[in-house]
């Protein structure tokens, strides 16, 4: 079992399968699932994140299909059960402190963006992820 700190926060549907879990424990990844922030809250999301990460530095990628499909409709993979942008923008300001070197933001797909939806709130995720790096600056 590798001890690093990588995690999955916000995983729709139920994923629980054995295989899904214990690849993700050999290589060292822990998991929240989306409907915990119903059990725990935003603050209970943040709370596990800042726990697994420590004073480690971290990436953050942000797959735009953690969010549900009426917050977020062009994805790669649409599925119902997700964050709302409120949950995620939260959850993101909610780790201030945390030592991010970098992130991304992934699967927005601009031909299934219509209305731009998903566009302005990848956008939003993409300004939250460069204010926790402005704030807490590593050095």
């Amino acid at each position: 079992l590798i001890e690093d700190g990588n995690m999955h926060a916000g995983l729709r549907g139920w994923y629980e399968l054995a295989d899904d879990v214990d690849r993700d424990d050999k290589v060292g990844f822990s998991r929240i699932m989306a409907r915990d922030i119903d059990k725990i809250g935003v603050e209970g999301i943040i709370t596990k994140i800042k726990e697994r990460i420590g004073n480690n530095p971290v990436y953050i990628s942000v797959d735009i299909d953690v969010l549900d499909p009426s917050t977020a409709p062009a994805t790669g993979t649409v599925e119902p059960g997700g964050w709302s942008s409120r949950e995620l923008l939260s959850v993101l300001d909610g780790l201030d402190g945390l030592r991010v070197v970098g992130a991304d933001v992934v699967e927005v797909s601009p031909p299934f963006d219509s209305g731009e939806v998903t566009t302005q709130v990848a956008g939003e995720v993409a300004r939250s992820l460069l204010a926790l790096m402005v704030l807490t600056p590593v050095v």
